[in-house]
């Protein structure tokens, strides 16, 4: 499993699994302690079409609403039903269970304009 960061704090962990290239999508730590408490979080259908960069979940929290882009282009195959009722599992675990969506990458290309761990870390250090 290898974990890439777009500089709009949006992670993906990708697994080449027997169903092709799947990708596990979430806000990066530094993004959730931004937004303070979470208050709700609006998930992407499964069967969507995404395309890289473009806007496909909102998280809401007490100090605003903030867009989730998708790091990759791909089809939507699962939405993290327990942030349905528990929206704070982001603030709590937000690089692990808190979780929002799963992709199929179309293009795996793609992940090559993303930043691995120590580029994100270096990235957000000079924020």
């Amino acid at each position: 499993m290898t974990r890439y960061f777009t500089k709009d704090h949006e992670w993906i962990d990708v697994a080449n699994g027997p169903e092709g290239n799947v990708g596990t999508v979430g806000i990066s730590h530094y993004a959730q302690g931004q937004l303070g408490d979470i208050t709700f979080v609006e998930l992407p259908q499964v069967g969507q079409a995404v395309k890289q960069a473009e806007s496909v979940a909102v998280v809401d929290s007490v100090k605003a609403a903030s867009d989730v882009y998708s790091p990759v282009s791909g089809e939507v195959t699962d939405a993290n039903a327990a942030l349905d009722g528990r929206p704070e599992l982001v603030n709590n675990d937000a690089e692990t269970s808190g979780w929002l969506f799963r992709v199929k990458l179309s293009d795996p290309g793609e992940l090559a304009s993303l930043m691995d761990k120590a580029a994100y870390d270096a990235y957000v250090a000079g924020l």
